[in-house]
């Protein structure tokens, strides 16, 4: 006769049984579940099951802390998560691991990143920031809590009031709560992505084109110059400036339809808004400037993006004006950018002011120079000439202007010194 087999043991333990053993062993109970007796009396739980093809040995606990039913229902809940292709042991050290609270993810940051940035004012500014307007409410909370719902709490109060500071604190919001992502604090989409849905919008600033005083755009040149931008960009912008193109003939402009003989760029219809052919004169200042826009070696355009082919983005200009200070602070510190004074868009309004103001060239000389069409159907009918070299007198002037400081400098003075912020 074959011998019968063993079987396996089932809840062969009993509470009373635990508490009274004494004898240094293991002693199983069922579904790889054991009571585990050491020399020095203490008793504990031992789970034994394979994970991932390997035999684990998990503790459980100690018998004082878990009792007997409990430790069954963990020994069924581990093994079962195993047999599914889980790691028990993994989820376990997981659900152990300390996760920071969003003030301590943000001095992580802080910390990790401020060697990075050679502004000191940023490096305060970006951790202050989030000091006054975020851990008043999300600062005790766990980076792995906070949803969409928090942000929007945070956001709201400042969203319309002080905009820019808002886009900053959302911005940095963001940063960090990536930063907890990927160091596993946090699983799922960052809430601060989908919180502008629950967000009243902000003024279109494009659709009035806010401008700076002319007398405020030699300093900003100076400040664009000094910034950090990326070199197209800033050669692209500072173009853009010059030839008092709009925004998107600049960034689309291509290497065929600049003559440098001739110091001129030639737009074609396709790419005006007119839809008529437009040339520009080229200053001294903008010829230096298409100069070292051709040793970046892009092709066809010559303000390029990333890639050598690609033009520049047309965020980029936006970008750089809320990131470049004027130099002025608001109430609350926080530093006051150009984005908050005009647009893009908005210099070509101070060329104008300055062609009316500052020379004497006529109204229709500084309106060909802006490609705006002449309104005057009987004029237009008539005027055959595009102004050429009357506007070439008054771009060279123009440049002469911008690449002078020292003109506006007691203007900026005063705005600096005086209430400027607007937050």
């Amino acid at each position: 006769m074959r011998p019968k087999r063993k079987q396996h043991p089932h809840n062969a333990l009993t509470p009373m049984g635990v508490r009274n053993q004494r004898e240094p062993g293991r002693y199983a109970d069922g579904n790889g579940l054991y009571l585990v007796v050491d020399p020095s009396g203490a008793k504990r739980w031992l789970l034994r099951t394979v994970i991932m093809g390997k035999r684990t040995d998990m503790g459980l606990g100690s018998v004082r802390l878990v009792p007997l039913a409990d430790a069954r229902k963990k020994a069924i809940d581990y093994r079962g998560a195993a047999r599914d292709g889980g790691d028990p042991m993994e989820a376990r050290r997981t659900a152990r691991r300390i996760v920071p609270t969003f003030e301590q993810a943000a001095d992580a940051v802080h910390t990790s990143h401020k060697a990075a940035w050679r502004n000191a004012k940023h490096r305060d500014q970006w951790i202050n920031t989030l000091r006054l307007y975020v851990c008043p409410e999300l600062g005790k909370v766990r980076v792995d809590r906070i949803g969409t719902a928090d942000v929007l709490r945070v956001l709201s109060p400042i969203w319309l009031a002080k905009p820019e500071t808002a886009r900053r604190v959302r911005q940095r919001m963001r940063t960090v709560l990536d930063w907890a992502k990927a160091a596993g604090h946090r699983t799922g989409d960052n809430p601060v992505d989908s919180v502008e849905q629950g967000l009243p919008k902000h003024a279109d600033r494009a659709e009035h084109h806010a401008a700076l005083p002319y007398a405020s755009v030699p300093i900003f040149a100076m400040h664009l110059q000094a910034s950090d931008a990326g070199a197209s960009v800033k050669l692209a912008f500072e173009f853009a400036l010059l030839t008092a193109a709009r925004t998107g003939e600049v960034l689309g402009a291509q290497w065929d339809e600049i003559g440098t003989d001739a110091m001129v760029w030639t737009i074609p219809a396709s790419r005006m808004k007119a839809k008529r052919e437009h040339r520009v004169p080229l200053s001294q200042r903008a010829l230096a400037i298409l100069e070292v826009a051709r040793a970046l070696g892009g092709k066809p355009y010559v303000f390029p993006g990333r890639k050598a082919d690609v033009t520049l983005s047309n965020m980029a200009f936006l970008m750089t004006l809320r990131r470049l200070e004027t130099g002025a602070t608001h109430k609350d510190g926080e530093p006051e950018t150009y984005a908050e004074r005009t647009t893009a868009h908005g210099m070509r309004s101070a060329f104008r002011d300055w062609a009316a103001e500052r020379t004497n060239f006529p109204r229709e000389v500084c309106e060909t120079a802006l490609a705006h069409a002449n309104r005057d159907k009987v004029e237009a009918a008539y005027r055959r000439s595009d102004l050429f070299e009357q506007r070439r007198a008054l771009m060279g002037q123009w440049a002469e202007f911008v690449g002078t400081p020292s003109e506006s400098a007691t203007v900026h003075t005063m705005q600096r010194n005086g209430t400027a912020g607007r937050v």
